[in-house]
């Protein structure tokens, strides 16, 4: 959290097992599917350290896909075993550092709508049901470049947006242009009731200046997860 993470590498084996942080429903609170009902599965661990990042990724344990997906299907339901939460959202961390094909293969084979975030820098070969929305980070001044092979596949960027912040104050061109992928941007969070009001200003700003789209941090108004 806040840049202090441990930078862990990408993990290469079958995929059966993945560290996982917390399975919890919700209502998706940023981006295209903002608002849908929704089992958010975080995966540990993350290959970068962001500064603004209020994320708790570092505390997780080892599964099974078999028990995760059984944990998913149970949290999809309501309270007459219907199920009514038809979003997956796989995210961290970062989800693509583990290889999550086979977990996102099982999911699609159960009908559920899957959707990854992911910073951009790490590629998986994913099923072509999965929706990929990414995000671009920078390090030492600069955004990480986003994988060639990804580009392709990505369905959304969300660019998040900070007035004072000199890193995070504009969207930059990122591969976005040449697919015609549609471009988010998020207010930052600063924990700071001021710099929030003026960082949300900002991006309405940039949304009405260049046509790009506004996402919030709903579950954060809302008051839920």
């Amino acid at each position: 959290m806040f840049g202090k993470n441990k930078i862990l590498k990408p993990e290469n084996h079958d995929g059966l097992h993945l560290d996982i942080v917390e399975i919890f429903p919700t209502l998706q609170g940023e981006g295209p599917f903002a608002g849908w009902p929704a089992v958010f599965v975080r995966l540990g661990g993350c290959n970068l350290a962001c500064e603004f990042c209020d994320t708790e990724f570092e505390n997780y344990q080892n599964f099974s896909v078999e028990k995760i997906i059984e944990e998913v299907v149970k949290l999809a339901k309501n309270d007459e075993n219907e199920v009514v939460r038809k979003l997956v959202v796989i995210t961290g961390g970062e989800p693509l550092r583990q290889p999550v094909e086979s977990f996102c293969e099982e999911l699609t084979k159960l009908g559920f709508f899957v959707q990854i975030e992911t910073n951009g820098t790490l590629f998986r070969q994913l099923p072509e049901e999965i929706k990929i929305i990414c995000s671009p980070k920078i390090t030492n001044g600069k955004y990480h470049a986003i994988r060639s092979d990804l580009l392709a596949r990505i369905d959304a960027f969300k660019f998040i947006i900070s007035k004072t912040d000199k890193n995070y104050c504009d969207v930059v061109e990122v591969g976005q242009s040449s697919f015609q992928i549609p471009v988010y941007v998020q207010p930052m969070d600063e924990y700071d009731e001021m710099k929030n009001r003026e960082n949300l200003k900002y991006a309405v700003d940039l949304c009405q200046k260049r046509g790009y789209l506004l996402s919030l941090q709903v579950h954060k108004i809302l008051g839920v997860r």
